[in-house]
């Protein structure tokens, strides 16, 4: 197989960037992403300087606050989003957790899930059914891997009191993009309910791999992370609250960050911006990593430069693995995405295999449903990882 990158000699230089890339083969972009060694030394250099000037001090306050508005504005700009409708977070869940919790719920509403959502997700969605009386449903998306309309599957489930669909992006388990912006349109204006269907988008694995324009898509929210597809730290990722569903969300928890205070230093009311649903102190020095991160990536090349890449070497990935008879993806063309789900068809146990392969460097990881074999593709993975990783499967 012959390389489809750029000159080499610029990839292997990018690539030096990504510590974590020297000594395995890394296909585990889905569950996180390696920490570049610029965010490193900028996470770094950020706690040394909270306690060289502080660590609460005025000093150290409005370093706080100009990193935090510098990495606000640098996701905003990533998702095509304007700053003020960005809440930063801790992860997916914290994000997906707000939306849900932060709606009035009334007994007897809607909630529509699809079959391809993540646990966590499913389980917030299950106590508030069982705390409010809201009924919940769920839609069969991943019958539509290969054939099906996927829109016209999420319009079929849409009920009366249906107030609310969670979905994912791009499924965390098979690779497939779903058409957000067709299904926002369905949801948006479905007549047949009282209420306007909102829309809520994991989207844990599509920030930092997808092309993005959040205000074009009109989705309600979008709950992301940055410590996957982003190769930031772990501990922080945002939610995006489209403009007009602002006010009718109500924060949950609630802290100094959420609210302004007055002169007497009393809450005066809430945050007008993203700020509203955060709640109180972080470690700030996570927003230097992710926002250097960021910047790595764009060094690259747009988002759409690099989802292009992704979608190249995944399609290289796909066709490798398609070629062996031990082997069978999920998925019966090259999936849109840098996911690529497969299944062992020689009766080995999944868990064997990339437990074996893990230790001759090669990280996969297993999914329970469907039960398959998840390899992840980033921008700057090298076709000659894709072809050992094959060689080391039949072997």
């Amino acid at each position: 197989m012959t390389s489809i990158y750029p000159p080499l000699t610029r990839l292997e230089e990018h690539r030096k960037q990504f510590p974590a890339l020297a000594n395995k083969a890394y296909f585990n972009f889905g569950g996180q992403g390696p920490l570049p060694q610029a965010s490193w030394e900028a996470m770094q250099e950020g706690y040394e300087y909270i306690q060289q000037y502080g660590p609460f001090s005025g000093t150290v306050n409005d370093w706080i606050k100009s990193e935090v508005r510098q990495t606000r504005v640098a996701i905003a700009s990533e998702l095509g989003a304007a700053v003020k409708t960005i809440t930063l977070t801790e992860n997916v869940t914290v994000g997906c957790n707000i939306a849900l919790w932060g709606m009035d719920w009334q007994a007897g509403d809607h909630i529509l899930l699809t079959d391809c959502e993540h646990h966590g997700v499913i389980a917030a969605v299950e106590e508030i059914a069982r705390r409010f009386q809201v009924e919940v449903s769920t839609c069969p998306i991943l019958a539509t891997l290969n054939q099906g309309d996927p829109t016209a599957v999420i319009a079929e489930h849409l009920q009366p009191r249906t107030r609310l669909v969670v979905l994912s992006h791009l499924l965390w388990n098979t690779g497939q993009v779903l058409p957000l912006k067709e299904i926002v349109e369905v949801c948006h204006n479905y007549t047949a309910s009282n209420q306007p269907v909102r829309v809520l988008v994991d989207a844990a694995q599509s920030v930092g791999s997808l092309p993005l324009n959040l205000t074009e898509l009109e989705v309600d929210f979008y709950a992301f992370t940055g410590h996957k597809w982003w190769c930031g730290a772990a501990g922080l990722g945002g939610l995006y609250i489209r403009s007009e569903v602002f006010e009718s969300t109500s924060p949950t928890f609630i802290g100094w960050r959420s609210i302004i205070t007055g002169e007497k230093g009393q809450p005066e009311g809430w945050q007008p911006s993203g700020k509203r649903f955060e709640v109180a102190t972080s470690a700030y020095p996570l927003s230097v990593a992710l926002r250097s991160a960021i910047a790595i990536h764009q060094q690259w090349g747009s988002s759409q430069v690099r989802y292009e890449q992704i979608c190249k070497l995944s399609e290289y990935l796909w066709q490798g693995l398609s070629q062996l008879d031990m082997v069978s993806c999920l998925a019966s063309s090259p999936p849109k995405s840098g996911l690529v789900s497969f299944v062992l068809t020689n009766g080995q146990s999944h868990e064997q295999l990339v437990h074996s392969l893990e230790k001759r460097g090669f990280l996969l990881r297993t999914l329970l449903n469907p039960n398959c074999i998840r390899a992840c593709v980033h921008y700057f993975t090298t076709t000659s990882e894709i072809d050992q990783l094959i060689e080391a499967i039949v072997s």
